[in-house]
């Protein structure tokens, strides 16, 4: 049995996206049950829906863009820190994790076991606080995974956590679903989509432990 682990979040109608941001729409072009030969479908999204990854041209004038990401900056070690703060990660818990320069870590909080349930925004959820996101920049972090859909909160920090992040060439990937992983080290693979000149996309991402 593969050791494995699929931490992306099922993309289908109805599912749960960002305020303002596009639904995401799948409609069949060509099917078996209208006589043709084939099955053949057609996607409406924007490319922050579900699992995906922030490109520094999200929120940084003139920064790099999706199609850029360097392959190793989300493939390879990683280490999940698991975060007991309900409100945001603050910086008194990431100074504990003793944070290496060049680490991939992905942050397990409890939107992974209480905000993928249900495809109705939670507005609540926890967040990068931007004091943080500053910390995460200063250890020198080459990525940071969040386990819901933005690392800046809905009410506080969210332009500002992510300028920060990716301002300080921190690549990030948001909409993981951490719940099957414990905190430790795993190898991670989450590749973005290549979009050309593209400021995020749509990614699949797994780990297994190490």
């Amino acid at each position: 049995m593969s050791s494995w682990i699929d931490l992306s979040v099922p993309v289908r109608n109805g599912m749960v996206h960002w305020p303002g941001d596009p639904e995401y729409k799948i409609d069949r072009v060509h099917e078996f049950a209208r006589g043709d030969d084939l099955v053949l479908s057609h996607i409406d999204l924007g490319v922050h829906t579900g699992t995906h990854m922030d490109a520094p041209l999200h929120f940084v004038r003139d920064g790099v863009t999706i199609d850029q990401i360097p392959l190793d900056a989300t493939v390879g070690e990683s280490r999940v820190i698991e975060i007991q703060d309900e409100e945001s990660v603050k910086v008194a818990e990431l100074e504990t994790a003793r944070i290496e320069v060049g680490e991939r870590i992905l942050l397990k909080t409890q939107n992974s076991s209480k905000r993928w349930g249900t495809d109705e925004f939670q507005k609540d959820f926890v967040y990068i606080s931007h004091e943080a996101a500053q910390f995460l920049v200063k250890a020198g972090v080459r990525s940071i995974g969040v386990d819901y859909l933005s690392v800046g909160g809905f009410y506080k920090d969210g332009p500002e956590t992510h300028r920060a992040l990716l301002g300080g060439s921190i690549w990030i990937i948001e909409g993981l679903n951490l719940s099957a992983l414990s905190a430790g080290r795993y190898e991670l693979v989450c590749l973005p989509l290549k979009l050309v000149g593209a400021e995020g996309a749509p990614a699949r991402a797994i780990a297994r432990p190490l």
